[in-house]
């Protein structure tokens, strides 16, 4: 027997009600009077908003699966360009990774009104290594927002990774090799700073500190190893002239700028400046450091805090990496600021 209209749509009514449960029916009975144009608008909303999303879910299925089938045709047919491919992806992910995170910690800091200098040693390091990969990714995702311009940044990828990327797109390969020119690029810069300790250690007044100075330059070209305490010994000397950072001569600055990572082609007050800033936030970087302890890194964690001080740790072993990092704290924890 055929439904009547008003009993259609009474029935898909009470359905409607009975699965969503938005209303309630106070009297025991849906009123017969509520018309048929009424409530098929209500009907087909349902029913339109499941297929919405029952559409949605099959296009990103299908998406997924493209995509998939596409990865595996270059995995098969071309594994180089796979391997740049996935590390491209890759890289992206991490990079937006390290966003959400520097976003939480800033907002901590204004929320709670946290200083730089109090931070936990991760946060502050993440913040550094965050606004150094930053500058120098803003120019590969400027260049990948056109439509197929990410082909384009395969073809940099290939040709010049150590250049243009940053570590977050580098295989684990090249990241143990691009460290390893990183490392002899500012080797270089070590015998002219030393060169010209040595020259202004002439200039010291003090003759105890000047023959200590001396003695310290000396030692380290012969490729010994100084103690804690002759360095402790020379620091009065870095708190002014003529070796304070602001006190230097430009050329010195020039020198000590690439150990850092930081350029030397730059007007003499802006390295000073630049200089300033650097040694500051590794100053704040190691006291975090030794609140943690050393002991709480990870071995990567570790090798990194090495690297950034200056070491080249990859052909160390982690208890030298270990030896290492507590004897350069241990300098650290006896400066202030005032010989920054």
């Amino acid at each position: 027997m055929a439904l009547s209209c008003s009993r259609l749509c009474s029935s898909l009514s009470l359905i409607r009600l009975s699965s969503l449960r938005t209303n309630r029916i106070t009297n025991g009975l849906y009123s017969p009077f509520v018309s048929c144009q009424s409530r098929l608008p209500l009907c087909r909303h349902y029913t339109s908003s499941k297929v919405k999303r029952g559409i949605g879910r099959y296009i990103a299925t299908r998406l997924q699966r493209a995509n998939s089938k596409y990865e595996d045709f270059l995995k098969r047919r071309f594994p180089r360009f796979y391997q740049l491919y996935h590390t491209f992806v890759e890289g992206f992910k991490l990079l937006l990774q390290d966003a959400k995170e520097v976003r939480r910690i800033k907002t901590k800091m204004i929320s709670e009104g946290v200083q730089l200098q109090d931070l936990p040693y991760r946060d502050i390091e993440k913040l550094r290594q965050f606004r150094r990969d930053l500058i120098k990714a803003i120019p590969l995702v400027l260049i990948s927002i056109p439509p197929f311009a990410n082909y384009l940044v395969f073809v940099l990828m290939y040709f010049f990774p150590r250049q243009l990327l940053i570590p977050h797109f580098w295989t684990p390969r090249q990241q143990v090799e691009f460290r390893g020119v990183y490392h002899s690029l500012r080797a270089r810069h070590h015998w002219p700073v030393l060169r010209g300790l040595e020259n202004t250690s002439r200039q010291v007044k003090d003759g105890q500190l000047q023959t200590r100075l001396k003695d310290l330059c000396a030692k380290v070209q012969s490729g010994a190893t100084p103690k804690v305490s002759e360095i402790l010994a020379v620091r009065r000397l870095f708190a002014g002239p003529p070796l304070g950072i602001k006190r230097m001569s430009v050329d010195q600055m020039r020198h000590i700028s690439p150990l850092l990572f930081l350029t030397p082609r730059l007007p003499g007050f802006l390295i000073g400046q630049r200089l300033n800033s650097h040694a500051l936030e590794l100053l704040h970087l190691d006291r975090a450091l030794s609140r943690l302890g050393p002991h709480q890194l990870s071995d990567a964690e570790l090798r990194q805090a090495c690297y950034v001080r200056g070491l080249n740790s990859n052909s160390l072993g982690v208890t030298q990496c270990h030896e290492w990092l507590s004897q350069w704290l241990q300098v650290s924890s006896a400066l202030k600021g005032i010989f920054i």
